[in-house]
């Protein structure tokens, strides 16, 4: 993507090529980049082919991690871009230790995106056949119809998911070529958010000489991480708490249906300490991440816990109990399962039979808050963790490393959604990088 002229930001397109789908045979080594508001995660791997599984069915390949290069995030708020130089600086950083790692040097990268007001739209189209049976062309017809609907100004579409067909009164057919009918309908979920905001964080990334092959919105790939094919077809959504967003994504039937976010996150609790306590940011982060809990227990008053002022060093530092931590978190954490909850229900979540709930994303991991969500969200609630992936170090097998799991999960479903005949391209195969190493090499010698 690097050296093509920049979008207009009146055009509704997709920014990035949309990916074709994994050769099933052949194996590939896969570079995707997480860049979120508090930390930006490098992630190689190699993809094998692997045989099919009973809970991840939707897996053509097993993930072997090669490298990993995990960074502090700078110049990101919200999920966008708002210092060009810091963001950029940060993701040099991740990638230059992902390549120390695996002993690869990474041309492009698959990216999540989190900002930019992600938003889901539903559209239904019909055709007339053109003979009575359905052919590959009818198919992309409709498709094209329900994809053209979805054009909105200023608005990227991330991701165009077919959610089923229609053929007369039979409804929710997965594949109608070579059905008979008179007429073919469709429906799609159209995925998008910003232009301006995606645009910036494709430049971050192309300013660090890297290519962009896909982008994904962030509740999407952690719900590819963390959720077994099971609870997609049930009716799962998957809250990802980041550090500066929560988005959220709405599974059924084996597809994404809803996808939403919003802009508070684990650093506002961070920010609410150090307001609180009259603490350092980096030292309320670390006391919340230590001690922090969003339900009181019966011991918070007599646990007393270190607090060290903004203005005193570590020698000095004041001794404060639990339960008046735990107090300063609590309300923030129950503001961030109630907007969950209220969008969940404007999207109709309550109607799903069990509402299984999978928490995600690095702020989930505060002490009560599944109990919490239970209480406020729904019944059934899980932490998500990445699964089905190889030479995760332990740090990695958190529920913030969710979503750049899922990046790598990505190339294996991109198959399923609907892009123009050329528009779309695979990851190259292993031979394809050593040739193009090759040529590289030839080039810059002779």
């Amino acid at each position: 993507m690097a050296g093509q002229p920049p979008r207009t930001p009146g055009m509704t397109t997709a920014l990035a090529p949309r990916l074709r789908p994994l050769p099933s045979r052949k194996s590939t080594i896969l570079s995707v980049l997480d860049i979120g508001t508090s930390k930006i995660v490098s992630l190689i791997a190699k993809l094998n082919p692997a045989e099919a599984s009973d809970t991840l069915r939707g897996r053509t390949h097993r993930c072997r991690i090669l490298g990993i290069g995990h960074q502090r995030s700078r110049g990101m708020k919200g999920g966008t871009v708002v210092d060009m130089l810091e963001a950029e600086s940060a993701i040099r950083l991740a990638v230059d230790a992902a390549e120390r790692m695996a002993g690869v040097q990474v041309e492009s990268v698959i990216i999540n995106v989190t900002g930019g007001r992600l938003a889901s739209q539903l559209f239904d189209a019909k055709v007339s056949l053109l003979s009575r049976n359905v052919g590959e062309n009818d198919v992309h017809r409709v498709l094209e119809a329900c994809a053209h609907r979805g054009m909105q100004h200023g608005r990227a579409v991330l991701h165009a998911l077919p959610m089923g067909f229609s053929i007369g009164e039979t409804r929710q057919i997965r594949d109608p070529r070579g059905m008979i009918g008179d007429e073919l309908g469709a429906a799609m979920h159209i995925l998008n958010c910003d232009v301006a905001a995606v645009r910036n964080l494709m430049l971050a990334v192309e300013r660090c000489h890297l290519g962009v092959d896909a982008m994904v919105a962030t509740p999407y790939a952690s719900g590819l991480s963390a959720l077994v094919d099971d609870e997609a077809e049930l009716g799962t959504a998957v809250i990802d708490m980041g550090g500066g967003t929560t988005s959220i994504g709405l599974f059924s039937g084996g597809s994404l249906t809803y996808v939403d976010a919003f802009a508070v996150g684990g650093h506002h609790v961070t920010m609410d300490i150090a307001r609180g306590l009259n603490m350092r940011l980096a030292d309320a982060e670390r006391l919340k991440t230590l001690h922090g809990a969003c339900l009181a227990s019966s011991s918070d008053e007599r646990d007393m816990i270190a607090v060290t002022k903004a203005d005193e060093d570590g020698d000095h530092a004041t001794h404060v109990p639990k339960s008046h931590l735990v107090r300063i978190i609590k309300p923030r954490v129950e503001e961030i399962l109630e907007l969950v909850r209220d969008r969940l229900h404007a999207a109709g979540f309550a109607a799903h039979a069990g509402r299984r709930l999978v928490l995600t994303g690095g702020a989930c991991q505060l002490t009560g808050l599944s109990e919490m969500a239970q209480r406020i969200v729904s019944g059934q609630v899980r932490i998500g963790r990445p699964l089905g992936v190889q030479g995760l170090p332990d740090v990695a097998k958190s529920p913030a490393f969710s979503a750049a799991v899922g990046l790598m999960i990505y190339p294996q479903v991109s198959g399923i959604e609907h892009f123009r005949p050329g528009s779309g391209r695979a990851p190259a195969a292993e031979s394809d990088r050593y040739m193009h190493r090759v040529g590289r090499w030839l080039r810059n010698s002779f």
